[in-house]
């Protein structure tokens, strides 16, 4: 598993439209098994940051869930993230799992939006089956609208990951690879076992999941202003989406108790410049895999 730094290609930052969507990386980035260390000013702002969001407007924004993701989707079509071209060299596991070359992967892609990383997959390897959901109905039809999209090698249906089971749309122990990028840090943190547990089903014994997502004191949790907060590493955007940062302990705790078992759990820290705002920002993201063991 490569855990080197992504490319200019890598767009994983849906704050608001106005921030960091158009940055351009830095070809530099390296992996920590600690995190980031803050400056002062940096501690001061999260510590004094203790009001949380009224148990009401949580509520509301968790019943609301899907459709401010599908808001977000109408608003910025499939305009707002870049194809993810960096995956096949980030995740060797998706050429490197297969027993003999000529054997077909079969993949669910956790949170597909728009199809970024499923379409540069598929043109990529031809010898690959893709199961793709997404919370958003709206961001499953650009999927099924997309010229690179063909039934008999893509799967695409809406799913709420926390309560709609997997296996009415996959077959139970068929997948090989899930890759869950960018996806379970919108998930409520109450939430994120049950998403587990789910995709578990669907994996086989010995299947990965290939994670990415926001680390522990990335450059976007240090954004969000007072009023944000809904809880510990988890806050809410304008747009009404919401974003967790992931602790590697409580990312490792989590897999363990959904049943799965680590192998890779590492920080990748990196820089990106944004030009318009002139800022050189540290972005941290957690990248790691986990296995399901023969007795899940």
């Amino acid at each position: 598993m490569s855990l080197t730094a992504t490319d200019k290609n890598e767009v994983e930052s849906p704050e608001t439209v106005s921030a960091a969507s158009k940055d351009e990386a830095f070809p530099s980035g390296h992996t920590s098994s600690t995190a980031r260390h803050l400056s002062q000013e940096e501690l001061d702002r999260l510590n004094n940051e203790r009001a949380l969001v009224s148990d009401f407007k949580q509520m509301k924004l968790e019943k609301e869930a899907q459709k401010n993701w599908d808001l977000f989707y109408k608003r910025n079509t499939t305009n707002f993230f870049k194809d993810r071209h960096w995956t096949t060299r980030e995740f060797e596991e998706l050429r490197a799992c297969r027993e003999f070359e000529s054997q077909k992967l079969v993949l669910l892609e956790a949170g597909c939006g728009v199809g970024n990383c499923i379409f540069p997959l598929l043109e990529e390897d031809l010898n690959i089956f893709v199961y793709a959901c997404d919370f958003s109905p709206r961001a499953v039809e650009f999927v099924k609208k997309n010229p690179l999209f063909r039934p008999e090698r893509c799967c695409a249906f809406q799913c709420d990951l926390t309560k709609d089971d997997l296996t009415e749309n996959i077959p139970e122990g068929s997948v090989d690879v899930v890759t869950l990028i960018f996806v379970l840090s919108a998930v409520h943190p109450d939430k994120m076992k049950l998403a587990l547990q789910n995709i578990g089903k669907v994996l086989k014994p010995g299947g990965v999941v290939l994670f990415r997502d926001y680390g522990l004191y990335d450059h976007a949790m240090l954004r969000f202003k007072s009023g944000s907060k809904l809880g510990d590493n988890f806050y809410v955007r304008q747009d009404g989406t919401r974003s967790f940062f992931f602790s590697k302990e409580f990312l490792a705790e989590l897999f363990e108790e959904a049943g799965f078992q680590s192998v890779v759990n590492e920080y990748v820290l990196r820089e990106t410049v944004n030009k318009k705002e002139g800022l050189c920002v540290p972005r941290v993201f957690l990248q790691s895999k986990f296995i399901k063991p023969p007795h899940f």
